[in-house]
């Protein structure tokens, strides 16, 4: 995952938080709220600088994880009885499970191949009915920005992925930054 090696300096996570200033799930999770009841145990993949971990953390038992040691360094550091794992967003290595696996723009670095295994590996981890809650960038392809990946997704595509395991919640296009660019999909395990 290319996304590994931008994350992992000082420098490139202090300007990924410059960059994602004025954003956060807190939509998201107000719709995720509606399918999840409150105090549920939640994993966040890829926390980031960790606004949207603040936010499940108000309603829900939340563990937060990312690829990058520097930004789980730099939350703990604000939050030092956090819940956090170092885990790669394909394989998410524990033995924990969780009633919900959420992430906010953080699968889109993942190939096509990456993301089923991911999702194949989220049901694992997830409890009776537990559920997914992951934003995507819209649209078709991929292209690389400052060595990342962003792999974009069409409603079809996440339909597609989504097998007979899963049950569709909510699978809505919405703007983040310009008109229908992104994707929310909600679904529980089956």
């Amino acid at each position: 995952m290319t996304e590994e090696r931008f994350y992992h300096t000082e420098k490139t996570a202090d300007e990924y938080i410059r960059m994602a200033e004025g954003y956060d799930g807190k939509e998201i999770i107000a719709t995720l709220r509606q399918h999840l009841e409150d105090k549920s145990t939640v994993l966040e993949l890829g926390i980031g600088p960790g606004k949207d971990l603040n936010l499940l953390a108000e309603h829900y038992q939340v563990t937060g994880s990312d690829l990058s040691p520097i930004f789980l360094e730099k939350y703990k550091a604000n939050n030092p009885a956090a819940d956090l794992l170092l885990l790669d967003a394909v394989t998410i290595d524990t033995n924990r499970t969780f009633d919900c696996i959420y992430s906010n723009k953080v699968l889109h670095h993942l190939t096509d191949d990456e993301l089923e295994q991911s999702i194949k590996r989220q049901n694992e981890l997830l409890s009776h009915r537990g559920l997914v809650c992951h934003s995507f960038w819209a649209g078709e392809g991929e292209e690389f920005f400052h060595g990342m990946r962003f792999n974009y997704h069409t409603r079809d595509h996440l339909e597609k992925l989504i097998d007979g395991n899963w049950e569709i919640l909510e699978l809505s296009v919405y703007e983040e930054m310009a008109n229908e660019d992104s994707i929310l999909m909600i679904a529980a395990k089956r």
